[in-house]
Parts: C-alpha cells; structure tokens; sequence
C-alpha cells in the first residue's frame, strides 16, 4: 500500500510540473546509452521547434525541470519572433566531451522521427552540427545542420545581428539617435555571438569592457582591435558588472541577473545573447526599480531561431536578414509599452507574446510534416 501511495505521489507530481505543457516523452535506448527528455510545450502556433541540449544532470528530476523550463521559453520565443512554431526543447542526459557516440544520436533521431513531425530540433549547448549528421540517418525533422546536408549553416550569424539590432534600438531608445561609436559596452563571453557582436562593436568606434574564460580569445580579439577605431579593456570575472559600461551584454551563460549582481550595476541598459538571464522573474523587477532598461533575452537572441524556422521553408537569406531586423522594432515596441504602463519590460514582452499567440490560435497554421525539406540521408 505504501509503496502505491508512493507512485501515485511522484505520478501526481510529473503532472503537476508538466501543467502547462502538452506532451513530455522520455526516451531510453540502453545499448547505445541515451537518456533523452523532449518537451512539447504549446503548438498553438504550429510544430514545437527547439534545440537539444546535452548536459551531465545529476537527475532526472534535474533535467525535466530544466527541459520544462527551456521548451516553455520556446513558445515565447516563436511568439516573439513571429515565426510559425511553438515551444519545444529536448534534453540527453551525459557528458558531452566523453559520453557521446553516433549510436546514441542514431536513436534519439529515432525517438524524434516517432513524433512525426510534432517537433524539430537540432543543436544546442552540448551538442554540434555535426551530431545531428547521425540524426539525419533516422529522421528529417531537423534544423540547423551544416549545409552541405542541406542547412542553413551557422546560426551565431543572424544571433549577433539580432544583438546588435537590439543594441541599436536602445540607443535610440535612451539617446535618440543609433550609433555606436563613443559609447561604452559590457560584454561577457566571447563565444560564437559575443565575439562577432564585440567585434562589430569595435569597428563601430565602441569602447569595450570584456570578460572571457579563454585569455587566447581576447588575445586574438585585442589583435584584431589594433587596426580599428575601437577600444577593448580586458578584466576578470564578475569584474565586468562592476564596469563604468552604458550597456551590459552578457553572452555567456544564464543566470547572471540576480540580487548579488544587479546591485553592482551602472549601466543604463542591459541586451545580450545568453539564455535566461533573469534568475528569477523577481529580478527583472528589480532591474525596474532601479531604472536599468532590460531588453528580454528570448528576443534579443531571437536571430537563431529566425534561420533555423526559416531553414523549413527553404533557406533564404534575405528574408532572414529581414526578419531579424524587425528585432529592432520588437525591443523598442515592449520599451514603449513598459514605459507607458510602468510595468517590467519582461512583463511587457509576455503580453505582447501572450497576445499574438492567442490572436493565431482561430488562424491556420500551412507548415505541415508533408511539407518538409526532403535531405533525409539514405541508409
């Protein structure tokens, strides 16, 4: 009896997180070691669309919470972006540097191909281009993967121009005018994005602040500047929110907009390309409170998914190039309504998602798993 009180309790408690989700499947392959979760949050706009991320969970418990919250960000993120998808993410529990094998993205491509066409993923942090090759084998509902397979190639490209674009739209915000030059910019992580965005920056005049774990990136990063009318100021850790910065652009990892670093801010505004930066919702309030203007995540780097989305439809890069411009737009309409309403510009963006996904759900969404690109690799 104790022991059915107990399955009865954990069977109430998955139901309880996956509340606002409409499908979580969990995916086991023993001989080839996968321990996959994929989340299907809301298709109200069309299929689920997200990365997979391989990270060494140190639960399972650990990784549906985390599969949770990413594919429900998804939806956001579509919404945000305009495109015709909805919120998805799928997680694979292991080390990527050692437990990784061509069996393994085999059959997680096996569990996805199952779905038909409900999902579509393709990389994330863990994970490469390169492992999805072993995916294709098994199934083309896959975006992101290199072109020669028939892709898009790298997404970093239109990410940085989306943070770009936002940066833009908060000069004009606070200043009045677009450029660049004479001001001052935070940048953490010199990644894929933060490394083409702080280059950009310095050809434009910037003066930059820059945190990086890798000492031979700004190494390479500070020989470049040589020859350009920017400036690059290299320091170390969490030295970088203490910075006399105009624009904090955090392009690392996640969760670093919380009580312990807000309060040592100067700068006026914050956009960057790293995911969910606010550690919690709380904090975008006190971002708020304290006048920094915060240019929500899951638009700034919304240039990624624009490709990717795109890809489906046959890659186009003019109209991705149009697309991620209008993050421009975005970031200055949710500052407009914050300020007019004196809410958070978190708040602000959900509404703005919130609204548009509830105006789509009467409409008909014409993508369809017929009509996918047919690069599925023959066996």
């Amino acid at each position: 009896m104790d022991r059915l009180r107990e399955k009865s309790s954990l069977t109430k408690s998955i139901f309880q997180d996956m509340s606002d989700h409409e499908q979580v499947i969990f995916c086991n392959e023993p001989s080839s070691g996968l321990q996959a979760i994929i989340a299907i949050h809301d298709t109200t706009l069309g299929p689920a669309l997200g990365g997979c991320r391989m990270y060494p969970y140190e639960s399972t418990e650990e990784a549906l919470k985390d599969v949770l919250r990413l594919s429900k960000g998804m939806t956001q993120k579509c919404a945000a972006a305009d495109v015709d998808f909805g919120g998805g993410k799928a997680v694979i529990i292991g080390d990527p540097n050692k437990d990784k094998s061509s069996n393994m993205f085999r059959a997680f491509g096996q569990f996805v191909e199952s779905l038909n066409g409900r999902f579509y993923t393709g990389t994330d942090m863990g994970t490469t281009m390169l492992d999805f090759v072993h995916s294709l084998k098994e199934t083309s509902f896959l975006v992101g993967v290199p072109k020669e397979y028939g892709g898009s190639g790298d997404s970093s490209v239109p990410t940085s121009q989306g943070v770009l674009n936002s940066l833009k739209a908060i000069n004009y915000f606070i200043y009045g005018d677009e450029a660049f030059s004479a001001r001052k910019y935070a940048v953490q992580g010199l990644g894929k994005v933060g490394f083409k965005v702080a280059l950009q920056l310095l050809e434009e005049g910037s003066e930059l602040y820059v945190s990086e774990l890798q000492s031979s990136t700004i190494d390479r990063l500070k020989k470049l500047a040589e020859n350009l009318e920017g400036t690059i100021t290299a320091v170390e850790g969490d030295e970088i929110f203490l910075t006399d910065a105009d624009v904090f652009v955090p392009c690392a990892q996640g969760g670093i907009l919380n009580f312990d670093t807000i309060s040592k801010l100067k700068v006026k505004a914050i956009a960057g390309a790293a995911n969910n930066q606010l550690e919690d919702d709380v904090h975008g309030k006190m971002l708020h409170e304290k006048g920094i203007w915060y240019a929500p995540d899951y638009i700034v780097n919304a240039g990624g998914l624009i490709q990717v989305a795109d890809e489906l439809y046959g890659s186009n890069a003019e109209r991705v190039i149009t697309k991620t411009n209008a993050i421009y737009e975005s970031i200055l309409e949710i500052f407009q309504i914050a300020n007019l309403d004196n809410i958070t510009t978190t708040q602000a963006a959900d509404r703005m998602c919130e609204e548009r996904i509830k105006d789509r759900s009467q409409q008909n969404n014409f993508f369809s798993p017929r009509t996918r690109p047919k690069w599925k690799i023959q066996q």
